[in-house]
């Protein structure tokens, strides 16, 4: 196995052992918590709380300790205009709601054809979770923590191969590692963008923001949407409910045509600030993804996709 093949397998065995140190942690912390007082773990919040503690703060240490031990790269930063990062936002939101519907349109083929019953994860949460834990959690703490550790961590690392690689493997860990079909593409499609940005401008700050309205919308705003749909059906007609889904609807407008504009606009003109002296691999796909680390990281994650539809 040549010099990058070895560097790509680490990568994957680095963010493999940060998945099952995740559930090991989660796994150990509720069964303490468990025998101490089982109510606590029945409780949909509680579980939200320590799944979160066992995501994102416990087992960080560990992959920051592993992603210490390999080299690093911080091309020149650039700034970002207000406009060029209302534009992000349109952008962002149109990605968001693209992807839900590809994941919604999969998953519904499935239940269609097959005697699967591939449910929403996430909406479970969102409908089980009281408010303030959606806004803190999903909204503010899994951004940060989620744009340092699928942007920041790797893509400083991977650089060196050029944008094109660093943003393809952002996208491809950062779907994966959501362990469900439903989340995979939007997380896909939203990783990809995610890193293109961090990788033009070098400020994880952007890309936190982006990614904290995107959950917003999806954990906070959608809840509301949703329930002045529910209230317009069943009639009469609340004046309230009947603006918020017209704003809403007027968002989604917009954000799709000022996205569309942009993208047909400057898609031929995408500047990826590649880094000077970057390194070209001769066979990316085979280089990037054919090695023991990923192949073991994809395969743990879609095993987890599996067992999230078959259960």
């Amino acid at each position: 196995m040549n010099a990058d093949k070895k560097f790509f397998s680490k990568v994957g065995f680095t963010y493999l052992i940060y998945a099952i140190a995740a559930i090991i942690i989660q796994i150990i912390l509720i069964n303490i918590l468990g025998a101490i007082n089982y109510d606590f773990i029945n409780d949909f919040n509680s579980l939200t709380i320590i799944s979160a503690i066992c995501n994102y703060v416990l087992p960080f240490p560990i992959l920051y300790y592993l992603m210490k031990k390999l080299d690093s790269q911080t091309p020149e930063k650039d700034t970002l205009t207000i406009k060029t990062f209302m534009t992000y936002i349109a952008i962002t939101l149109t990605l968001m709601w693209a992807g839900n519907i590809i994941g919604l349109a999969i998953t519904t083929l499935i239940n269609l054809f097959t005697s699967l019953d591939v449910s929403n994860p996430v909406q479970t949460l969102l409908n089980s979770t009281d408010l303030w834990l959606n806004l803190l959690l999903i909204s503010i703490i899994g951004p940060i923590f989620e744009e340092i550790i699928f942007r920041k961590f790797l893509i400083d690392r991977t650089i060196k191969y050029g944008a094109k690689v660093s943003i393809f493997l952002s996208a491809l860990i950062f779907g994966l590692f959501h362990g469900n079909l439903n989340q995979f593409f939007y997380a896909f499609m939203l990783g990809g963008f995610f890193a293109y940005i961090y990788i033009k401008t070098r400020k994880i700050k952007y890309t936190i923001l982006l990614h904290i309205i995107v959950n917003l919308m999806g954990s906070v705003v959608s809840l509301f949407v949703i329930s002045s749909v529910q209230n317009i059906i069943s009639g009469p007609i609340p004046p309230l409910d009947l603006v918020i889904v017209l704003v809403y609807i007027m968002i989604i407008l917009v954000s799709f045509l000022i996205a569309l504009i942009k993208i047909l606009k400057d898609y031929k003109n995408i500047d990826l600030n590649e880094i000077s002296g970057k390194i070209t691999l001769a066979e990316p796909v085979k280089t990037v993804l054919a090695n023991p680390g990923m192949i073991l990281f994809i395969g743990f994650c879609i095993a987890l996709m599996i067992r999230q539809i078959i259960a």
